[in-house]
């Protein structure tokens, strides 16, 4: 029995929707934040060392990383799924195999890291803090969100809408790997994002990725997918 070890409002909730698209059973073993950091709580340091989640017990196999457990749900089980979903892993050497592999790659190592200090640099001004510092802290974040973090989330965020104007999904005519991997971003990015600009292919993307049955299992199971400011 696979066992997904879930921290809330996390990227661990991508798993949740492979699983249910793939309809595997699985154990949920839900882990709360620290009310007061945030962080994960110390108890998932007894699941893998890095005591971060994603992270999947399947027998004796450990597995974490998003991407690392993508891939290996989509290997070892796509081809038992009840209703097959052979486009999950495009064939290798096609241009849908190479869309997938940039965006598994690109998710986490290069979208997330500015969208995890989004959430940096809007979350130090409300922490707690001698009076007098909070008007430096909250005009030095403010400058570093407009002068470095603000315009990257602008590049990936239009990158990713002229991408979506052309493929109903990010590898092109089919769901595939890259879709969950990419889940947590696009919610996280179009949350964080300033308002003010119309980005109808992403958001349509969004509303595609929300409206199918196996993504709101996975949401009734586990919680909303980001954390509210």
């Amino acid at each position: 029995m696979i066992t997904v070890h879930h921290l809330e409002t996390s990227r661990s909730q991508r798993i949740l929707w492979l699983l249910e698209e793939l309809e595997l059973p699985y154990e949920l073993k839900v882990y709360q934040r620290d009310p007061r950091t945030k962080l994960a709580p110390p108890e998932l340091k007894k699941v893998h060392p890095l005591g971060k989640s994603p992270v999947i017990t399947d027998g004796d196999t450990v597995v974490a990383e998003s991407g690392a457990i993508i891939e290996y749900l989509v290997e070892t089980y796509a081809a038992q799924a009840p209703q097959a979903m052979p486009t999950l892993q495009p064939a290798l050497g096609t241009p849908e195999y190479r869309q997938c592999r940039f965006w598994m790659h690109y998710a986490e190592g290069s979208l997330m890291n500015w969208l995890v200090m989004k959430l940096v640099f809007m979350s130090i001004p409300k922490q707690p803090m001698p009076f007098f510092v909070r008007p430096i802290a909250k005009a030095l974040c403010g400058t570093v969100q407009q002068k470095l973090v603000d315009p990257n989330v602008d590049t990936a965020l239009d990158f990713m809408e002229d991408h979506l104007a052309q493929h109903p999904w990010f590898a092109g005519p089919h769901l595939t790997m890259a879709d969950f991997q990419m889940s947590f971003a696009v919610e996280a990015a179009l949350s964080r994002a300033k308002p003010g600009k119309p980005r109808p292919h992403l958001l349509a993307y969004q509303q595609r990725m929300q409206a199918r049955p196996a993504y709101q299992r996975g949401i009734a199971k586990g919680g909303p997918v980001v954390m509210s400011s």
